[in-house]
Formats: C-alpha cells, sequence, structure tokens
C-alpha cells in the first residue's frame, strides 16, 4: 500500500475548506473542474503532507495557489512550503488573486502552457 499523502486532520481540513471557497477561488474553479482544460483532473482544496493547497493537478503533479494581500506579509512560509512541495515532485505556479479576477482567461493561458511543460518532462 502506497504511504499516505497526508494526515487525517489535515484532509479533514480540506474537506473544510471545500465548502467555504473565496470568490477567487469559485472563480477558477468555474474553469478547472470537470476537465476543462486538456482533460486534465484538478482537485481543491487539496491536502498534501501537512499543506492544503488550493488547487492540484495529482497526475501532472502540478499545484496552483491564488496570493492575496496577506501573502505579502507571510513571504518565508510561502518559499518553505513552495520548497517542501517541489521536494514531493510538484511544479508550483502562483497567481495573485487580482489577476485571476480580472484576466481569469490570462490564468488559464499560463496554466495551460505549465501543464504542457509539465507532460514535455
Amino acid at each position: 500500500m502506497p504511504p499516505k499523502r497526508s494526515n487525517l486532520t489535515t484532509m479533514y481540513r480540506a474537506g473544510q475548506l471545500r465548502g467555504e471557497m473565496m470568490p477567487v477561488e469559485r472563480r477558477l474553479w468555474a474553469n478547472l473542474r470537470n476537465h476543462q482544460i486538456d482533460g486534465i483532473g484538478f482537485r481543491r482544496q487539496h491536502a498534501i503532507g501537512i499543506f492544503i493547497v488550493d488547487f492540484c493537478a495529482p497526475r501532472q503533479k502540478l499545484v496552483i495557489e491564488l496570493d492575496g494581500g496577506q501573502h505579502l506579509e507571510q513571504q518565508e512560509y510561502d518559499l518553505q512550503r513552495t520548497a517542501f512541495l517541489e521536494s514531493q515532485g510538484y511544479r508550483v505556479l502562483r497567481f495573485w488573486n487580482n489577476d485571476v479576477m480580472q484576466d481569469v482567461r490570462g490564468v488559464i493561458t499560463a496554466i495551460q502552457i505549465a501543464l504542457r511543460d509539465t507532460s514535455n518532462r
């Protein structure tokens, strides 16, 4: 049996967060769900280790994080989090919330490019 990707507490919290989506998360999720981007399956509020990522394409090992203004004060934490995810084989894309709200098509294009890059590895 493969090792679990996270612990029960983190997975439980991820489930709670799925019920509390922010408007920016809803906007991006409307474009990611149901394999809309190149037939790729995404999950939202996905637990990996002790962290919960905003969106993840597990088979492609791609994580998408949405950052609001609070991330300006937690840059060191975000760097550590990204380093852990990368050590687990994930590629991490970060987008500012206002980019998603003002130019969701541009964000989707960036995700598509990253997926193509990931599949060429």
